[in-house]
């Protein structure tokens, strides 16, 4: 499923402090990826991946909380926010770009957290890569079955947005048909796994359920919000991760 990201000349770019953090740009897998850092480098390693359309400050309300704890990397996926905007969009290729994106950090096994779409490049790195990772949450998204969701295109919008619009359609084309090996390699992630579940979200939560149902080390937590539910329940969010990371044992 994924290319080994490895001889693409990766290389760190520039670093620009910010609050909340410092704002960083590194060549990875081929192309310029920026992120935010925050947390003292002597913590574990934790990677933020966010939605579709948004990018790291999607994690603005919950970052500092999880930065008292970990070193946080949130990253921008292509196409979205300060990254580069290469024109090919896939999951297969956002999940190659997570993996070089910590071989050129030199991060050996982190946290994942992944929210909508990148819950599903988070899995994907589990099903592809499971010793980079210790844990893995996954907010309001799963692997699709082919024939659960229906993703028609989007028209383009009139007004220029903070992405590329081209990634949209190409991410709600592979949900609408997506490739059969990812629902099948979910029974193989035996990565201590939270599902996160909004219970007003638009996303059926029935497919949150069978996913957890389906890996072999998978808790299903259901939380009163919508999709959002970082940002709309932040202390429930925290709450369940805390308590998930704190009881969960390594992998």
């Amino acid at each position: 499923m994924a290319v080994d990201p490895q001889g693409t000349g990766n290389r760190a770019r520039m670093t620009t402090e910010l609050s909340g953090g410092a704002l960083h740009t590194v060549e990875a897998n081929g192309i310029l990826l920026a992120y935010r850092v925050a947390g003292d480098p002597a913590r574990p390693p934790m990677l933020l991946l966010h939605g579709l359309g948004d990018d790291e400050r999607d994690w603005r309300t919950v970052l500092p909380v999880l930065a008292e704890a970990y070193r946080v990397y949130a990253l921008d996926l292509r196409g979205h926010g300060r990254s580069a905007r290469p024109g090919h969009y896939s999951f297969e290729l956002m999940c190659n770009d997570v993996i070089g994106f910590l071989e050129v950090l030199g991060i050996g096994r982190c946290v994942l957290i992944g929210h909508s779409m990148g819950a599903v490049v988070a899995t994907l790195v589990a099903e592809t890569a499971p010793h980079r990772l210790t844990h893995l949450v996954l907010e309001d998204a799963a692997p699709p079955r082919p024939g659960d969701l229906e993703r028609p295109p989007l028209a383009a919008p009139d007004a220029p947005t903070p992405y590329d619009f081209v990634a949209v359609n190409a991410i709600r084309a592979q949900l609408a048909n997506p490739d059969p090996a990812w629902w099948e390699g979910t029974a193989e992630v035996h990565v201590p796994t939270l599902i996160v579940g909004g219970a007003h979200s638009g996303i059926p939560q029935s497919l949150l359920a069978a996913t957890a149902d389906r890996m072999p080390d998978a808790t299903l937590v259901t939380i009163p919000a919508g999709h959002y539910v970082h940002q709309e329940q932040p202390a429930e969010f925290l709450a369940a991760v805390d308590g998930f990371l704190t009881a969960a044992p390594a992998a």
